[in-house]
């Protein structure tokens, strides 16, 4: 019959877990840890202290702490010493008693041992169904960083000038590894290191490996990783249930950029020339709105899905142009789209809208 300790250490090493990090996450000294394991009761101040111990360490390998505790109970009651009365030589009117008494206690024991055995049967049975199989998850890397606990498996989607680079998770264990198309980059708990995907000598990512399992694969690595440049955010297809209907539009108020037959994403630049006030915020969105003041001979590049709102103070110092399909369309906005002086703010929407021939028009609408 399995006993509560093997019962312990086998769920111990099936979730790849050591000591330290029990000790850690239960605030159990490992001492106490190896004892139950090793069902050394003698370690503990007392039963009650290794009751307690015992439900607590089974509640957070996942197992039946009531189970556990009455494993725990049938092997004291069998390691428990008999009676000196059993034992002793007895006068022929007290033998009776004594073959009932040794009957009870069998009978106890095979009671106990079929509790068990079923109580374990039905175990197995519920750990079978709540079995999962991890299905690998996928992440679009933007300007935002990504705070992560991340799996064997998973994948990370960086943006590349010739398009979407996908990486993949190859370890989380002792260490933690990105498979890219430059080979495997390893990265060593607490450490930070820049990560050239393409082996173009440029890197593009910044990784931060906060944690990471050292005995097992299931506990995953927590960790930080950023874009060194803006040109890495990953490119990802306008999300058509949220373009506007051209007939929704009001008339007169919009000036077609260029029309194709679907919606892609676009990078919008801007060059100023003085000092300048610009808002902006991607639409739809729930991102904040984004304001800062740009001085002479700064740029500014953003990648934008479905669509973007511009607000301009002093429009006649910044140049404003689309690249759109391999294509550059300049002179999108200017002076006469944005007028005003230093104090006036000029808003104006840049975004795709769909045709009634079924045809996507990226166009520059005026706000109120």
């Amino acid at each position: 019959m399995e006993s509560y300790g093997e019962i312990l250490k086998k769920a111990r090493k099936e979730k790849y877990l050591d000591f330290d990090v029990i000790s850690r996450e239960t605030s159990i000294t490992r001492r106490y840890i190896e004892a139950l394991e090793s069902e050394q009761e003698d370690v503990f101040p007392d039963g009650t202290y290794l009751k307690g111990f015992l439900k607590s360490y089974s509640e957070y390998l996942g197992l039946d702490s009531d189970r556990m505790l009455q494993l725990y109970r049938s092997k004291t009651l069998q390691e428990s010493p008999v009676p000196v009365e059993l034992t002793a030589h007895e006068k022929p009117k007290f033998l009776l008693p004594l073959i009932f008494s040794v009957s009870g206690v069998i009978f106890i024991g095979v009671i106990v041992t079929l509790v068990i055995i079923f109580n374990k049967k039905l175990e197995e049975a519920k750990e079978a169904n709540q079995t999962k199989v991890y299905i690998a998850r996928e992440y679009t890397l933007t300007e935002q960083p990504l705070k992560e606990k991340l799996f064997e498996k998973d994948r990370l989607i960086l943006g590349s000038s010739g398009g979407n680079i996908t990486l993949t998770v190859a370890t989380t264990n002792g260490k933690f590894g990105l498979e890219t198309p430059a080979g495997t980059q390893i990265v060593e708990l607490s450490e930070t290191s820049e990560i050239d995907v393409d082996g173009d000598g440029k890197p593009e990512l910044i990784v931060y490996v906060e944690d990471v399992s050292t005995n097992g694969l299931n506990r995953g690595a927590q960790v930080d990783i950023r874009l060194k440049s803006a040109e890495n955010v990953a490119i990802i297809a306008p999300d058509e249930n949220s373009i506007q209907k051209i007939e929704d539009l009001p008339k007169g108020k919009w000036v077609e950029v260029l029309s194709d037959n679907r919606a892609y994403p676009f990078t919008l630049n801007a060059t100023f020339r003085a000092e300048t006030m610009m808002r902006y915020k991607m639409i739809p969105g729930s991102d904040p709105l984004n304001e800062t003041i740009y001085s002479s001979g700064e740029q500014l590049s953003l990648t934008v899905r479905n669509g973007i709102r511009i607000g301009i103070a002093n429009g006649n110092a910044v140049n404003i142009k689309v690249q759109a399909n391999s294509k550059i369309y300049d002179k999108i906005f200017n002076g006469q789209d944005f007028p005003g002086t230093q104090g006036e703010i000029v808003v104006k929407d840049l975004k795709w809208i769909k045709d009634t021939d079924g045809k996507y028009k990226l166009v520059v609408i005026e706000v109120d």
